[in-house]
């Protein structure tokens, strides 16, 4: 009779446990486009370096934080939102010297493998495409932080990642050569992407 007993205590707990809902470890956040940006900084004339920076970024960030490999990052940004402060050199940069925005309106990012290097720091592989074309890169990402509630009840964190890529393997190729053999664009760019992820909380019901 005991062991009857002991035999069905143990399947009724056995069935409580497997009708649990599992505990979910993936969280979905959005990128938040007014505070987020992709640097970016490429040499001028051998002699200087010019910055710029797409204002306008978006995207959504899956996170897992009990298996870290099984996030996921797709990116987007919006090529026409391209900014160094100067009007004219804006323009060309929008032509079809260089991003051909009309024809490419938009630099994909779209992570294959996520790994943890070490606490607080990511390596993220992934497919980035700009005009066009598409390379695997890797990025170097520091984050992300702990998340934060803000004022109006949602998740908050961020994350910086980094990488270098040469522009004439997107295509990105117009240039112009010196009197002492130079070119004044340099085929090097380091790319620097601060995000500002947000998660939702529930609606406040109102009174």
């Amino acid at each position: 009779m005991g062991h009857f007993l002991t035999r069905g205590i143990s399947a009724t707990a056995l069935a409580a446990v497997l009708s649990l809902p599992a505990a979910a470890a993936t969280s979905t956040w959005q990128i938040d486009p007014n505070h987020s940006a992709a640097q970016f900084a490429v040499r001028h004339l051998a002699i200087s370096t010019v910055r710029g920076a797409f204002t306008k970024v978006s995207g959504t960030i899956q996170f897992d934080d009990k298996d870290i490999a099984k996030s996921s990052v797709d990116v987007t940004i919006d090529a026409a939102s391209v900014d160094t402060r100067v009007e004219g050199r804006d323009k060309d940069l929008r032509s079809d010297h260089f991003f051909d925005v009309e024809k490419y309106p938009t630099l994909t990012f779209k992570s294959t493998k996520v790994e943890q290097v070490e606490v607080g720091k990511l390596k993220v592989t992934g497919d980035l495409t700009i005009h066009g074309v598409t390379k695997q890169v890797v990025l170097d990402v520091e984050g992300p932080t702990a998340a934060v509630k803000d004022p109006w009840g949602n998740q908050r964190a961020a994350a910086n990642a980094s990488t270098k890529i040469n522009r004439q393997d997107f295509g990105v190729k117009w240039n112009a050569k010196m009197d002492n053999g130079g070119w004044v664009v340099g085929d090097d760019v380091a790319i620097t992407i601060d995000v500002e992820m947000v998660q939702k909380g529930a609606p406040k019901s109102g009174n």
